[in-house]
């Protein structure tokens, strides 16, 4: 590392003054994504009812803006997006009927994220699972294969994705007995989901609103784990056992700074300064791009590139003692036949 943990704790108290939100700011940024978003979608609807099917092809640019429609959720879940609270709460309900999310289930399920990312004791939350060499070898064959095929590209960006947007967010897991505040929150974002897809099938059709939707959806749910994952899953994180674990360092040093281009910059509301994201959580998306401007030197912490990213894939499981992220086959556990095909191994 290149801080000590005092320094970095003491960065995140300097790093307090970007909290200040701002409200006309937040509405600009909502606007300008919201609408141009709806826009897109009337524009593919008009595409397939007169058979120009080219039309399709605005999936890509509609799923970037479903992103940055889910970050501006996610900002209003760590309440700081808007000043105040009340804004927040009801911008990210409203907005987690768009992507699928359960806003007040999210914000809860991803705080327990934040308040233990990195610690090898506390894994589970919010979190992609994470075994250790040590831990991986002491599994039964049967479930080394599961991790396997839980960590292949496939599953990972491809499927995974769907199943977690489409299914896995329809009940509160890992808070089933959590009170009533988690079945209030999924069941209400529920509810709010079927009667906007009711009607929107009612107005354009079924096959329609498949069409145009359908393919936004999994894009965007495909982008948004590709994200989250490349967010900690590369080679120089941090992972610590409780006992050395600092909150401080593992925001810090166990978050990446994705460098993209600009244009994904915006698309993705600089969710890739994520270092600074997890060392002060309530600064809005809007102000990590002043932080970057006025403390140069964390630019260079954690930082990798788009195309530096394309081989966290197959970084799969920690290494205690060399303390980073290794390959199976850095691991000397090989590859299994059936996953060979994947480009990444």
């Amino acid at each position: 590392m290149i801080q000590s943990a005092p320094e970095a704790r003491s960065l995140a108290q300097l790093l307090a003054r970007y909290r200040q939100a701002d409200n006309s700011r937040a509405i600009f940024e909502l606007v300008i994504t919201a609408v141009p978003f709806f826009v897109i979608w009337a524009l593919m609807l008009a595409g397939v009812a007169y058979g120009h099917w080219i039309g399709l092809l605005l999936a890509v640019p509609a799923a970037g803006l479903l992103v940055r429609l889910f970050m501006i959720q996610h900002d209003c879940g760590h309440g700081s997006f808007f000043r105040a609270r009340l804004a927040n709460d009801w911008v990210g309900r409203s907005l987690g009927v768009v992507t699928l999310t359960p806003y007040d289930y999210w914000r809860r399920n991803h705080a327990r994220h934040h308040a233990s990312s990195g610690n090898l004791d506390h894994r589970g939350s919010g979190d992609i699972d994470t075994l250790t060499v040590s831990e991986f070898a002491a599994r039964p064959r049967w479930r080394q294969i599961l991790y396997r095929l839980y960590r292949h590209p496939a599953v990972m960006f491809g499927v995974g994705p769907t199943y977690l947007f489409v299914l896995r967010f329809r009940l509160p897991i890992g808070m089933m007995h959590g009170g009533w505040r988690p079945w209030l929150s999924t069941m209400g974002t529920n509810l709010a989901i079927t009667a906007l897809v009711a009607g929107m099938i009612w107005l354009v059709g079924l096959g329609p609103f498949l069409l145009v939707h359908l393919p936004i959806m999994i894009l965007a749910a495909s982008i948004g784990v590709w994200l989250f994952y490349v967010q900690h899953q590369f080679e120089n994180t941090s992972w610590s056992r409780d006992e050395a674990w600092s909150f401080h360092d593992a925001a810090l040093y166990g978050s990446s700074h994705y460098h993209l281009p600009a244009v994904l910059r915006w698309f993705t509301a600089n969710i890739g300064v994520h270092h600074v994201h997890h060392l002060c959580s309530r600064i809005p998306c809007y102000r990590l791009p002043d932080v970057l401007r006025d403390h140069p030197e964390l630019a260079i912490v954690g930082r990798i590139t788009l195309f530096e990213s394309l081989q966290c894939v197959s970084r799969t499981l920690w290494d205690e003692k060399e303390r980073r992220l290794i390959s199976f086959r850095d691991a000397g556990l090989g590859q299994k036949p059936e996953l060979k095909r994947s480009p990444f191994a």
